[in-house]
């Protein structure tokens, strides 16, 4: 361990954290709408439009078919153009929500098609309007998997931070990058892989309670 700086792992560690925080709270933010807006217009539900459907899945499957690598590069200018940068925490977030909120999409619409078709038709038969039917039947009736999905795209999040140390984003990945394998440090490389995989455990452990505190309500 002799080539271990604690203080630079520590800092990496932050950075991994903001990355994964600050994308995350973006990506379910345009993630959660857009997975409702696919299942509510899909064939068979409330507003259902094969065009606007077939628009937005067309949309989401060519994002998430890009490689993460690719898609960070190729949005360099439109990351410099957002948040005046490429490099950093900053410049690692919009590649990162434009690649993991595709992916959070299709995990609420595979989440809300799991709802009891039951649940919606009692609610529009006691009067509620659709936006009331989404909003105090679908979205709660399918908030365990909707967790269990937000579980799945942190995890997913922290593999594309590591990732984005190709360009220079900072944090663990970068760091494993400059040290571990352009210096050939296996110390530095090993505590970063195990700090990662301790930070993937725990994001499983705490999405694992939630679901099971909000199954059991």
């Amino acid at each position: 361990m002799e080539n271990i700086d604690w203080s630079e792992i520590g800092q990496a560690t932050l950075d991994t954290l903001a990355m994964l925080g600050g994308s995350m709270v973006l990506t379910v933010l345009l993630g959660l709408p857009l997975g409702v807006i696919l299942f509510l217009t899909g064939k068979g539900q409330m507003l259902e439009n094969r065009l606007a459907n077939g628009a937005l899945s067309l949309l989401v499957n060519v994002l998430r078919s890009v490689p993460f690598v690719i898609l960070l590069i190729v949005m360099i200018p439109l990351t410099v153009a957002l948040v005046g940068t490429s490099l950093g925490v900053a410049g690692a977030i919009p590649p990162l929500v434009a690649g993991a909120a595709p992916f959070f999409a299709r995990l609420v619409e595979t989440a809300l098609r799991e709802v009891d078709k039951g649940v919606i038709e009692a609610s529009f038969a006691m009067g509620a309007k659709r936006r009331q039917v989404v909003l105090g039947a679908l979205l709660p009736e399918a908030l365990p998997g909707l967790i269990a999905a937000a579980t799945v795209t942190a995890i997913a999040l922290v593999s594309y931070t590591a990732m984005a140390g190709v360009v220079g984003a900072g944090g663990l990945g970068d760091l494993a990058i400059r040290f571990g394998y352009q210096r050939f440090q296996t110390d530095v490389m090993i505590v970063t892989v195990v700090l990662m995989l301790v930070l993937v455990q725990v994001l499983q452990m705490i999405g694992d309670t939630v679901v099971r505190k909000v199954s059991h309500k």
